[in-house]
């Protein structure tokens, strides 16, 4: 069997906040998971050209999509949480008041039912699959000081996805896989054959022990019938003369400090695992349909869903 391809991405030549500033709205960094925007804009640019259609099924504040639009694709997400729900569809009219060329839609609901909640006409033409699964409340989270906060000593917050017992990020992880497995099971249906789907993870410790999250959902991808393509690396930290760069928060440089202080050779980890796999092109593929645009373009609108209008997808 031949070893996957590995590569480098150059994905933070500055910080996540200076790449979302002025992009997103206010309210969306609250948000304890957000992609890097340049780590989507990589790999829609990688495996899409203009007019391409993008799904996230477990879309958060809408990173994928608002980067999918800017650059002239289409988007489609889906979201559990109705205040994430609410901020992507946000972040989409805020990107298409910025110009943006690309249609995108939000539909709230369980990406385990995601080809429910995506109108047929989308299914089987979606180009490109970009998400995240949920992981490791201990590398989510922004920092307060005592000065900021009231609060004696230095504070975490927003670290939450939310406090519904349901959601995916408050289950156990092979739940979580069971689940991922499920989600990525029904993006294969809805991708065209031979359309990628790009996986950002990372690894992360409890109690000491490695969690490598990264590996279990390369083969949660695997039973969902998808092919293996490449294993890459999407930098968090910068490149300057030659040398990394590194932004780690205050609580991973904490974690780090307390690992090695009981003789565990921890390391900060600057950068997200990317797992980048693909549909099967056999059988044949059918020809591609393309979806038909409500009165005044955009996509279709349903009564689940919120709404940025934009022109209607091209067929190719």
């Amino acid at each position: 069997m031949n070893p996957i391809p590995l590569s480098v991405w150059n994905t933070a030549p500055t910080s996540a906040p200076a790449q979302r500033k002025g992009r997103y709205v206010p309210g969306s960094a609250a948000h304890p998971a957000k992609m890097l925007p340049a780590i989507a804009a990589h790999a829609i640019t990688t495996y899409t050209r203009p007019g391409g259609l993008v799904l996230d099924p477990m879309c958060g504040i809408g990173t994928t999509l608002v980067e999918a639009v800017h650059l002239g694709r289409h988007a489609l997400g889906t979201e559990y949480e109705p205040q994430w729900a609410d901020l992507a569809d946000q972040n989409l009219r805020h990107a298409d008041l910025q110009g943006a060329t690309g249609a995108g839609s939000v539909y709230r609901g369980d990406a385990r039912r995601l080809t429910t909640l995506i109108p047929g006409a989308f299914h089987g033409l979606v180009d490109l699959v970009l998400t995240s699964p949920p992981y490791g409340a201990s590398v989510h989270g922004q920092v307060r000081s005592t000065r900021e906060s009231g609060e004696r000593g230095v504070t975490k917050k927003d670290y939450r996805y939310s406090r519904d017992p349901a959601n995916l990020a408050h289950v156990g992880l092979e739940t979580l896989l069971e689940a991922f497995t499920e989600i990525l099971t029904q993006c294969r249906h809805l991708l065209r054959p031979g359309g990628h789907a790009v996986i950002t993870t990372r690894p992360w410790r409890e109690r000491g022990e490695l969690i490598d999250l990264p590996s279990a959902v390369l083969a949660a991808a695997e039973s969902a019938g998808l092919i293996p393509v490449e294993r890459c690396v999407a930098l968090l930290a910068g490149i300057r003369d030659g040398q990394l760069v590194t932004r780690p928060s205050f609580f991973q440089m904490k974690n780090v400090r307390d690992a090695r202080r009981r003789g565990l050779p921890v390391a900060v980890i600057q950068h997200e695992d990317t797992l980048v796999v693909r549909r099967p092109t056999h059988p044949a593929p059918a020809a591609r349909r393309t979806p038909s645009a409500r009165p005044g373009g955009g996509l279709p609108h349903t009564t689940h869903a919120t709404y940025c209008p934009a022109p209607a997808p091209a067929g190719r």
